[in-house]
């Protein structure tokens, strides 16, 4: 079992920052691969970003290339995700992921654990 607990969501005018964090408890960190999503209202959910157990590779959906960097602490247990140049479409709730090992990254339905969610509201 991992539990996972999401922080730094909030509001932010566009152009803007703002840097999520990812902190896990349980079973061994280091086994995961994580993956970070996000799900707008009234849309599916749907992925932003994974990177690799030791860290050495990471991924992006096409949509963030560029403007999200995803990164992890296997000594801490954390997962962040920094988030620059911030757009309108950006808004969504967040979620951290973690899978032992996922057949397809993108694929939400491959990952065993989810956190509750964090906010993030960029303002029209």
């Amino acid at each position: 079992q991992v539990q996972l607990v999401e922080s730094g969501g909030g509001l932010v005018q566009a152009g803007g920052s703002l840097r999520l964090s990812c902190a896990a408890s349980g079973r061994t960190f280091s086994s995961y691969v994580m993956g970070w999503f996000r799900q707008a209202p009234g849309k599916e959910r749907e992925f932003v970003a994974a990177i690799s157990r030791s860290g050495e590779n990471t991924y992006y959906a096409d949509s963030v290339k560029g403007r999200f960097t995803i990164s992890r602490d296997n000594a801490k247990n954390t997962v962040d995700l920094q988030m620059n140049s911030l757009k309108l479409e950006d808004t969504a709730v967040y979620y951290c992921a973690a899978a032992p090992r996922p057949r397809i990254l993108e694929y939400p339905g491959g990952y065993d654990y989810w956190g509750q969610g964090t906010q993030v509201t960029v303002p029209s």
